[in-house]
C-alpha cells in the first residue's frame, strides 16, 4: 500500500467485462446500458503479481494482450449495498493489468464456453501499490497505457459504462463483498498484443503507475 510497509490481504479478484463503450465495440460486442447489466469473471488470487515484475510469455497462445484498468480495493464488508451507500465499502484504488490469452478467450467466447483458459492465466493479474482513499468515489481521471514508450490506450474514467457506485451495488447482489476483494473495473479501447521483451507502462490519474516486463516464453 502506498506509503506503508503493510500489504493488503487479498481475498478475491473480480473483473468487469466490457465497461467502456469503445472497447466493447472493438471486441464486436457493443453494450446498451438500458437493456444490459454488468457482467463479471474471476481469476484465482495466485495469478496476482506486483507492478514492476517480469512475467513469462504464457504457453499455448500467440496473441497475449494487455488491458489497462482501474482497480478498486474493498475495505469493508457489504451485501446488497445501495448505490448511494457504496462509498462506505471503498478502501482505495490501484492501477491494474488484466493480461489475456486473447486467441483462447475468443475461441471460448464464440463456442459459448467459459473464458478460464484465456483469462485465468498464471501471472496475469498485475496490480500496483494501492492508494488509500477511504470513501472516495473516483468519477474522472486519465487512464493510459504504453508499450515500449508508445501510447496504446488512453481514455478517462468518466467513460465507464457502469461507474464505481453502480459496480459495487450490482456485484454486492451476488456476493458478500469482503475487505481485500479487488475489482478490476474494465479496460478502454486500444487493447493489443505484446511479445517477449516488451515493457508495458501505464498510469491512472491521481492513483499511480504500473509497469510490467514480458519475459521469454514459459
Amino acid at each position: 500500500m502506498r506509503g506503508q510497509s503493510e500489504r493488503l490481504p487479498v481475498n478475491r479478484l473480480f473483473f468487469v467485462g466490457r465497461n467502456y463503450h469503445a472497447h466493447a465495440v472493438e471486441m464486436g460486442r457493443p453494450v446498451d446500458k438500458t437493456s444490459a447489466r454488468p457482467f463479471y469473471f474471476t481469476k484465482t488470487p495466485s495469478t496476482l503479481v506486483a507492478s514492476g515484475a517480469t512475467v513469462a510469455y504464457p504457453p499455448e497462445t500467440s496473441n497475449y494482450q494487455f488491458e489497462m484498468e482501474l482497480v478498486l480495493a474493498i475495505g469493508a464488508p457489504g451485501f446488497r449495498v445501495k448505490a448511494e451507500a457504496a462509498h462506505q465499502l471503498i478502501y482505495g484504488y490501484a492501477c491494474g493489468l488484466d493480461m489475456t490469452r486473447r486467441d483462447l478467450q475468443l475461441v471460448a467466447r464464440d463456442q459459448g464456453r467459459p473464458w478460464d483458459l484465456g483469462k485465468d492465466v498464471e501471472e496475469s493479474s498485475v496490480c500496483s501499490e494501492i492508494m488509500p482513499m477511504p470513501g472516495v468515489v473516483l468519477e474522472q481521471g486519465e487512464i493510459e497505457l504504453s508499450v515500449n514508450g508508445q501510447v496504446k490506450q488512453k481514455s478517462d474514467l468518466n467513460k465507464l459504462i457502469w461507474n464505481i457506485r453502480e459496480l459495487i451495488a450490482d456485484l454486492s447482489l451476488f456476493y458478500h463483498l469482503q475487505p481485500g476483494d479487488l475489482i478490476y473495473t474494465g479496460t478502454p479501447e486500444g487493447v493489443g498484443p505484446v511479445v517477449s521483451g516488451d515493457r508495458i507502462t501505464g498510469h491512472v490519474e491521481g492513483v499511480g503507475e504500473i509497469a510490467l516486463n514480458v519475459g521469454p516464453a514459459a
